[in-house]
């Protein structure tokens, strides 16, 4: 390739990065180890029309970026995270369905000697397929095995491989042997370009309960600091209004200053018997004869304890 050629290719990809970065808000920055150019292209066919994959060399992104930080100043947070194998899932709408689709297209893979696993290896315990005269390569890797109907047979589940661990020859020789293929590959996302904003990967895989719950606990947190420097907020007015009750009704309850809403308190504690005596009455008309026996009993009952039952109410009312 001639050298006007390589800089019309490159000024055709500059040009395309810069037209994709201001056309898509957001930008799913990922790793892109162990994926080949035929899953690539399953990737961008399952994206089609919700988003679009640029990948480059590291030095083209960061001259492009740089040339048109002066249109984007929020591009700058880019340029920290240009590094290593990584390309670009230009996204407009739904980061959520972009995700989906990345984490749903992996491909497995078997583990080859000298690699760094991504995942643990478990070996599940049963029938292996291989014959005796294996044995001795699976106490060579302290894997406890008997010998069932001419082959061999793995007795217990067995951790083979930590997440983060180099693949030994002799672990990828065994689940070679075994036909495992324990990894997956595919894109992997890094981090999230949202509109200028930067975070986590793991941001995405909140949910709408897991936004409610912390945003639950903010409003507690807010609620509780106002109500202890006595300094009123909307997150504190209700805990407020129900105390300033709380208090005019036992003010209410002790003298002869009345309001509405304390009426029917203060008539239960003056007469519990009447309000208990309610559901007891409708239980004849439904039981007969036995049941009417069985509401007197409970009336009796209730009728003994009635000064409990006013301590009860009193403590429910003033905590």
């Amino acid at each position: 390739m001639s050298g006007a050629d390589s800089q019309a290719r490159k000024q055709e990809y500059f040009s395309k990065l810069v037209k994709l970065l201001d056309e898509y808000p957001k930008i799913l920055i990922v790793g892109a180890d162990n994926v080949g150019s035929s899953h690539m292209q399953k990737i961008r066919l399952a994206l089609r029309g919700k988003a679009v994959i640029l990948m480059g060399k590291n030095t083209m992104i960061r001259k492009a970026i740089r040339g048109h930080i002066e249109n984007n100043k929020a591009l700058e947070n880019l340029l920290p995270h240009v590094r290593g194998n990584i390309g670009f899932v230009f996204v407009k709408d739904d980061l959520q369905f972009a995700k989906k689709v990345i984490q749903e297209n992996k491909v497995a893979a078997p583990a080859k000697a000298g690699g760094i696993a991504p995942s643990d290896v478990i070996v599940p315990a049963g029938n292996t397929g291989m014959e005796p005269t294996q044995t001795s390569f699976l106490q060579a890797l302290n894997i406890p095995s008997k010998i069932t109907r001419g082959q061999v047979e793995i007795i217990n589940d067995v951790h083979l491989i930590s997440a983060g661990q180099k693949v030994g020859s002799s672990e990828a020789t065994l689940l070679a042997k075994l036909d495992i293929k324990p990894f997956k590959y595919g894109l992997t996302i890094k981090t999230v370009y949202d509109e200028g904003s930067i975070y986590e990967a793991s941001v995405l895989e909140l949910t709408e309960a897991d936004i409610l719950k912390k945003f639950s606990s903010g409003v507690a947190n807010i609620a509780s600091l106002s109500l202890a420097i006595g300094y009123p907020t909307a997150a504190s007015l209700p805990h407020s209004l129900i105390r300033g009750y709380k208090n005019i009704l036992a003010v209410a309850l002790t003298t002869d200053f009345m309001f509405p809403q304390a009426e029917k308190v203060k008539k239960m504690l003056e007469n519990p018997g009447a309000y208990a005596a309610a559901p007891a009455a409708a239980a004849p008309a439904a039981g007969g004869g036995k049941g009417a026996e069985k509401a007197k009993e409970k009336e009796k009952v209730k009728e003994e304890p009635a000064e409990e039952e006013d301590a009860d109410m009193g403590l429910g009312l003033f905590d």
